[in-house]
């Protein structure tokens, strides 16, 4: 009698939403640039539980969530952020580096916070203050 096999799918075995947490989490640190492979991520997770509910949630059909979210899918950032939202994550944005306080209000001001700049005071003197 010959073995009966199945193609493995990640999504068996995000069982839990904490399981669902970390792997996107783990996906986001392997490649955080490669778009395919987050949305094909979201795609997983999204299988792990219920696409027809997530289909509804999003307003979107549940074959066409199936393309986008495949692993040669190419889904739009708007559909790509419904699915985030009716799956309850959040995005959010953290610089790769941390930027200091003084680089940031250098940054944005063009100046070290607390470097002296001449004011003229519109008389033939100047003053200075701090920045």
């Amino acid at each position: 009698m010959p073995l009966k096999t199945t193609p493995y799918d990640s999504a068996d075995y995000l069982r839990t939403e904490e399981d669902r947490a970390a792997y996107l989490a783990a996906c986001m640190e392997e490649a955080p640039e490669d778009a395919s492979f987050i949305a094909h991520a979201l795609g997983i997770v999204a299988r792990s539980r219920n696409m027809s509910q997530l289909a509804r949630d999003t307003g979107l059909t549940r074959e066409g969530l199936y393309k986008a979210l495949s692993d040669s899918g190419n889904p739009s950032f708007d559909t790509v952020l419904k699915v985030v939202h009716a799956l309850g994550y959040r995005l959010t944005m953290t610089p790769r580096k941390p930027v200091t306080r003084t680089k940031a209000l250098k940054r944005a001001t063009g100046r070290a916070p607390n470097a002296t700049v001449a004011v003229s005071t519109g008389k033939s003197g100047r003053r200075t203050r701090p920045a």
